[in-house]
This record gives C-alpha cells, structure tokens and sequence, in this order.
C-alpha cells in the first residue's frame, strides 16, 4: 500500500511517473489550486475528477505564490500537500514551482484537466489565470472538465474560524460586512478603470544602498560599513503615477527633473499607461534620497539627499504650467503629490487651484523642507491628505485630538473629504461632518516609506468617484498595507492585488 509522504514527489518525478501511467495507456488526470484549508467541497472536487480517468495528479500553489490576500496561506505547502496525499482518490501530489499550472500542464500533458464550477465563466476569474489555463489545455490536446457540487471558500472558512488578524480588526471586519457587501467594495475599484488621472509633482529617486557593518573607524568615531549592493526605485510622484496607472486607464504625469540624464532611467520605471512631461532643472540634479541599510536587518543607518530645491526659472515654469494645463482637459481628477522640493511653483499651486477638475492634494512634510510645507499653500481641494504629523504641522496643533484637526484643516480647503493616515492606528476620514476610522491591515512591515504615497493615490481614485468615506479609507488602508510588505516603491500597487486583500477581509 502507498503511504500518503510516497505519493508527493517532485514536479519531475511526477512527470516521469505519469509517463509510465500513459504508456500503460492509463487516463491521467489533473487538478491544481492551492487547497488552503481542505474541506468537503474540495474532497467532492477530486473525488468527482478521479472518476474521469484512471490516475489522479494533484499539485498545489507554492507559499511564495499563493496570491489570496494578506495572511495566507494559513497552512504552508508541505501541510497542505500531505492532506492531499492522505486522501484515497489521489495518486500523486507535486507542489507547483511556477505561479501558475501553465508550464505544469505542458510538462504533464494530462488527458483531463479539471477545475471546480465557479471557474466555468473563464471571464469572471478576476487573475485571467482561468483563461491562459484554458488556452494550455487545448495546446496540450486535453480535456477542460468540471465538477459539479456544492462550492465552499477556503477564505470563508479560515476567516470564521481561523483567522490571525487581531480581534479589534475582525470586529472592524463583521461591522463592515454588514455594511458593504464584497461586490459593492471590488465595484468602486473596477470604477476605477477608465479614469483620467493628472499626477503632478517631485520626482524621487530612492536609492537603497545595502551595507554590512564592520566596526568603529580607527580614527574617528564612525561607524564603517562595507557595501554590499543597491536599487534604484522610482519614488515621488513617480510612485504615486505608477501606483494610480495599476487602477485607472490612463495617467499624465507632470515633473520635474534634473539636467544629469535620468530622464531615460525614469521613463522606463513607469508603467506603460503613464505619459510624463518632465521639466528640466538648469544645473541642477535629478532629487535622489540615497538611504544606508543594513543588508540584513533592512533597518536604515543614514539618509542623504542630492537635490537642490529651487523653483524652475520663470520662463521655464510657465512652459511647464501650460502642458500641465493642457494636459488636465479630460481628467477626472488631478493629484498634487507636493513633496515640496520645488516642482510645485506658488504659481502652479494657483492654477490647480482653479482649474483642476477634481483635486487631490498631499503635501509631505521631510526633512528636505524643515516643517516649511504645508497644506495651507492650497486655498483649495476637493479631497486633502495628511499623516498624523503633517496634519499637527498643518495645525500647529502637538497635542490635541485628530478630529477637530481634520475637520479644521478640511474646512478651511473647503474639501469634500479628508484623510489623515494615522501609521498603525489606521486612519480617519472626514466628511460632510461626520468621521469614520478605519483600522490598519498591515501585520508585517518590511519598509514605511512610500505607504502613504499609496494611500493617496487609490483613496483619490475613490473620492474622485465618489465612494463613501469609509470605502475610501478602507481601500487607501489596503494599498498602504500592501506597500509596507516591500522595500520602498520596489512594487506599485494594482488593481488585482487590492481586490484580492478585498476579497480576503471580506469574503
């Protein structure tokens, strides 16, 4: 008899031993999924799909590509594999070493391939992997097949009963629910899909620079580091186009650069729907923040900034704002990611002011404009964007409650609405006089930088199609939680991975 740890093999050996099934002209059958949390309705999956043939292979996402949203999965590849292999209707089991069955099913070449019912509508399968699957099924000469039954959610079982988000955030999660449902939430993100969206403001250049420490100086009281490697990520207002192109369908970018021939590094870290006009700065650099981690902890040791931060020369700034105003005809909304380095002239902040469509404004305190930049430099937006300390800053408030802060400084840009990030409190929300708070939903963070960056660019989005505040909150969360799980802006956030956190929460 084999025992269920003889049925899971590599992925080659798999191959080798359903060669031998097929030249004793065996009919081989295969399903795939991730089968996190096994249940009665994947069991009634693959015991249907063994009667299709004689052999049944089942192989199974690996943890490094299960894409169901944050916390998952909840039970890793190897425990996941061995409840497989202990079921009687299946022959063999291989954890998958690709993100998807594609390569799988050409090294396979099964006679059936089968998914459950849900997946019959090719088109409703949000990742399009339903869709290349198919195209591979018929490359390969199988059967696509399903199966008839009751379908069950992994991701409903494990967030009744197994989830690991801290209870205030389920008990956020079950008030929610019964407040949205999750096709009303994926819908204000699809409603993202053909917006027109104006980004303008700094260009960032954020160098990671990966040390190991290797004692005191000799001399001087410094630490030494040695160099180990760098990368080079598109921040500013580059992070905030890129992270808007992953929901709307087409974005104009408005910056500035330096005279050191960047511009071709730049374009090439956007995102093919960004379109930017860059404005050149006479003699000046590129702005880069180069930061110093340590290459194992990822903790930073130091910041230095190569910038100068003057405004563009008047003749050159008046160019700039005339392809900024052409290029607001047709958006739905503008977004000033104002980092206050100097592409944003007073002159400019004027025109938004007036012309924008739908403003969206974010102005970063750092410590490149020394508490000097605030959101007041605005006499108008329709939606504004703080962190808690930029908000105190805004305020000149150190120490007193957030909400009569938010509501000042949203009365006063005479706003629709008004967020403020709060870090790992989550984040408040203002609105035709009332607040909402949204808790955060980030449990593992590997960098902050750009989080905020994120939250603004898809909680605009929202606000410019008018989605509720809680909605707009909730979303903006998911995107900073998103951001926190990489190094700085080394991965935008899109459309897919934020319904799929949706989904998660909510399912």
């Amino acid at each position: 008899m084999v025992t269920s740890q003889e049925k899971i093999l590599t992925l080659d050996a798999l191959a080798a031993a359903v060669g031998k099934d097929r030249a004793a002209l065996r009919r081989i059958v295969h399903c795939h999924g991730v089968f996190d949390l096994l249940h009665i309705g994947h069991i009634r999956h693959l015991t249907q799909a063994r009667a299709m043939g004689d052999v049944l292979v089942v192989t199974l996402t690996a943890d490094r590509f299960v894409d169901k949203g944050p916390h998952r999965p909840a039970f890793p590849e190897g425990y996941r594999a061995e409840a497989l292999a202990s079921l009687s209707c299946v022959d063999y089991v291989a954890v998958n070493p690709w993100p998807t069955a594609e390569e799988t099913l050409r090294k396979l070449r099964p006679d059936v391939y089968v998914k459950g019912q849900e997946f019959k509508d090719t088109g409703s399968d949000m990742t399009g992997k339903a869709g290349r699957e198919a195209q591979v099924v018929r490359e390969v000469g199988a059967r696509f097949a399903f199966t008839e039954d009751v379908v069950y959610s992994s991701t409903n079982l494990i967030n009744r009963y197994l989830s690991s988000l801290p209870k205030e955030i389920e008990d956020y999660l079950g008030f929610f629910r019964k407040r949205y449902d999750l096709d009303e939430v994926l819908a204000s993100v699809d409603r993202m899909g053909t917006m027109r969206v104006g980004v303008v403001g700094d260009a960032i250049l954020d160098d990671y620079r990966y040390c190991e420490a290797i004692g005191k100086s000799s001399k001087d009281p410094v630490l030494a580091l040695k160099s180990l490697s760098h990368d080079t990520f598109a921040g500013g207002a580059l992070a905030v186009a890129n992270h808007v192109a992953g929901f709307a369908g087409e974005v104009r970018l408005f910056t500035r650069l330096g005279c050191d021939g960047r511009e071709g590094f730049v374009r090439e870290r956007l995102r093919p729907n960004v379109t930017m006009h860059a404005a050149v700065q006479p003699g000046a650099p590129t702005l880069v923040k180069r930061r110093y981690l340590d290459g194992y902890s990822f903790n930073k040791l130091l910041e230095v900034y190569e910038m100068d931060d003057a405004e563009l020369p008047p003749a050159e700034d008046e160019v700039f704002r005339q392809a900024l105003s052409r290029g607001m005809e047709g958006c739905d909304v503008v977004i000033a990611a104002d980092f206050g380095h100097g592409a944003i002239s007073a002159a400019t902040v004027g025109m938004l002011s007036e012309r924008a469509p739908f403003l969206s404004v974010n102005t970063q305190a750092n410590a490149g404009n020394r508490g000097f930049h605030t959101i007041s430099r605005y006499p108008r937006a329709d939606f504004g964007c703080l962190a808690e300390h930029e908000l105190r800053l805004e305020t000149r408030d150190l120490t007193g409650a957030v909400r009569p802060l938010v509501e000042r400084a949203g009365r006063r840009l005479s706003a629709g609405m008004f967020a403020v990030t709060l870090g790992r409190a989550g984040c408040t929300v203002w609105s035709d006089d009332k607040f909402v708070e949204v808790p955060a939903f980030a449990t593992k963070t590997v960098d902050r930088v750009g989080a905020g960056d994120a939250f603004l660019s898809i909680a605009a989005l929202a606000a410019a199609r008018k989605a509720t505040p809680e909605i707009v909150g909730f979303l903006g969360n998911i995107a900073g939680a998103l951001t926190v799980e990489v190094l700085g802006n080394q991965k935008p956030v899109d459309a897919l991975s934020v319904k799929k956190f949706v989904t998660s929460l909510l399912k």
